[in-house]
């Protein structure tokens, strides 16, 4: 770049404006969700090379997001607190981060630049230590350590606005943007235009059922934009299921929640709920009634539920920002792009899984965690697992813990999952990789935090706890003995709580000290509920285990659903990987 006048390499805004900072540059995503501090900025995921930095006032440059679809609700209220970045710059396509700058954009008039730029252009910024970007052109100064430094300004590339796609809209949407379905239906429309332009859809399509995520109370913009929506008389148009919330709402008082938390929250979930949504209050709305059918069009947000449906059901649904699912829960119009594509579904990428010997059920969520590593916005097709029988709960547990590591909107497994068959000869031309042995004992170690034998506390139901692992649950309590005072809460959605009560699970495990939390989910639980002594958490959970450290300070132990009713039973749980990963 040395005494160019001109960038080679370009790239284009995806919102514009003007921007300065130091540039925070990393070459792995950022889940804002459990990795952003909302109100101070600061990173928190402990697993992040960006850890224990401010991205305040910076030009962030990151390849994407990845993990939560709530990183849009985050971002809503970094800026909103006026501790968001200056400029967000991304390498790949991101649509989560984005959409919460368009909100703030839309309903309170605050901004920030966002850019994307072409591969070079953003390793080029590895060296930057300052960079300018006015009226599409962004410069920079390099690093001390830059061998051709001479402190002089040096454009790196030319940003103009990015070409929007123009969306083809039927007579029913004019309407709708026309406001002849009322103001909240009409600014619902408008953003899913606005975001359909920018993915590069053409059209929008009908979508049949909605899973809403932006329910969790993050901050004051969240709850501001849901009494807006609801305010302006917006009503859901298809059938709309509700996320997990930050509270259990028929329990929080006695569970010790303060006011400044519980009625926030109660009144983002009555906003949602009066628009028309179901109080379902999942993170696993594919344990629900009715699930969504192989090849239906869906608009789903909460990551886990995202790959889930995806990749398990075969349902149709993009990874949905929180705030676009009730746009287009209510609209009931979807971009036609991303996962509702057939050619956009195939795989990229294959992981082939080393053979192993007769691993428990911390195997899926370890294997998620470290695939959703290795495959960080990219489809992968799984193999070496077909002689393996995993359950919906196996499942369940990989795709949380991928969808925590990776943006991938889906996975396939070969044998397993519904569509991986139609792939296998394309797999032959794809890139592979391997995952050993050794590489999930490393994982297993990263996800292992705590340098202790502690244990304070057990955590299960990340996502939702189903019935049948109640009942498991139920049987391990029962081989095991006595419950020995470290405390037991498992998360679970109403419904299969019910359905546990009437196969008799609850009692069981009630008479055991199990505690249950409904409603909520532990990605959201904080203190009294996690006990302040409580310093060390176990959980059968790769998703928790990669976010708890992050989201409530604590160490974290990771394992087995056994090893954690043996750990609530007081029975020795050692620090050592088990022995199906060779230790």
């Amino acid at each position: 770049m040395a005494g160019t006048e001109s960038a080679d390499w370009q790239g284009h805004s995806l919102i514009r404006g003007n921007a300065a900072g130091k540039v925070l540059f990393s070459d792995v995503g950022l889940s804002f969700w459990g990795g952003v501090d909302p109100l101070t900025g600061l990173v928190i995921d402990h697993h992040h090379p960006l850890f224990g930095q401010s991205i305040s006032g910076t030009m962030l440059t990151i390849p994407s997001g990845r993990g939560s679809c709530t990183g849009s609700c985050v971002m809503l209220e970094l800026i909103l607190n006026g501790v968001a970045p200056a400029a967000l710059i991304f390498e790949q396509e991101e649509t989560i981060l984005p959409l919460g700058v368009i909100i703030a954009e839309e309903m309170f008039g605050r901004s920030l630049p966002v850019l994307h730029l072409e591969k070079q252009c953003f390793a080029a910024l590895a060296d930057v230590e300052h960079a300018s970007l006015t009226e599409g052109r962004l410069t920079a100064r390099l690093t001390a350590s830059s061998p051709d430094r001479d402190g002089r300004e040096r454009l790196i590339a030319t940003v103009p606005p990015m070409a929007m796609t123009s969306v083809q809209l039927n007579a029913d949407d004019r309407k709708t943007l026309q406001g002849e379905r009322g103001e909240g239906a009409k600014l619902a429309m408008g953003i899913v235009v606005r975001m359909a332009g920018l993915m590069g859809a053409d059209r929008l399509i009908d979508v049949t059922k909605a899973h809403i995520d932006g329910c969790i109370y993050i901050g004051p913009g969240g709850l501001d934009f849901a009494q807006r929506l609801c305010g302006m008389g917006a009503k859901v148009a298809i059938p709309t299921t509700l996320n997990a919330i930050s509270i259990d709402r028929r329990h929080w008082r006695e569970q010790g929640i303060g006011p400044e938390l519980g009625e926030p929250a109660e009144l983002l979930a009555a906003a949602y709920v009066g628009m028309g949504a179901t109080p379902s209050f999942t993170c696993a709305p594919y344990l629900l009634q009715n699930p969504p059918c192989f090849g239906e069009a869906i608009v789903w947000a909460e990551s886990n539920a995202v790959v889930y449906a995806n990749a398990v059901i075969g349902a149709h649904t993009l990874k949905y920002p929180d705030y676009l699912d009730i746009c287009v829960a209510i609209t009931g119009r979807a971009p036609f792009t991303g996962c509702y594509r057939d050619d956009e579904r195939k795989p990229q990428l294959v992981i082939e899984v080393a053979p192993l010997s007769r691993p428990d059920d911390s195997f899926y969520p370890l294997l998620g965690h470290h695939i959703g590593m290795m495959a960080p916005s990219t489809i992968p097709l799984i193999t070496g697992l077909e002689h393996l029988s995993p359950d919906k709960d196996d499942l369940k547990s990989f795709g949380a813990a991928f969808a925590t590591t990776s943006a991938a909107p889906m996975f396939h497994i070969a044998g397993i999952t519904p569509e991986a068959g139609q792939h296998r000869q394309l797999a032959t031309e794809l890139p592979h990789d391997t995952v050993t042995v050794a590489d999930l004992r490393r994982s297993w170690h990263e996800l292992n935090s705590a340098t202790t034998d502690r244990i304070d506390l057990i955590a299960i139901g990340n996502p939702h706890a189903s019935c049948e692992e109640l009942g498991t649950i139920a049987q391990l309590c029962a081989r095991h003995g006595q419950h020995n005072a470290i405390p037991m809460v498992v998360t679970c959605g109403r419904d299969e709580y019910a359905k546990a009560q009437a196969e008799g699970y609850i009692s069981v495990l009630e008479t055991f000290g199990v505690q249950f939390v409904t409603d909520t989910c532990w990605c959201m639980l904080t203190e009294p509920v996690i006990p302040p002594a409580a310093r060390v958490i176990m959980t059968n959970s790769g998703k928790y285990a990669h976010y708890a450290p992050g989201l409530v300070g604590r160490h974290m132990r990771f394992g087995s659903l056994d090893d954690c009713v043996k750990a609530a039973c007081g029975l020795a749980v050692g620090q050592s990987p088990p022995l199906w990963l060779g230790a």
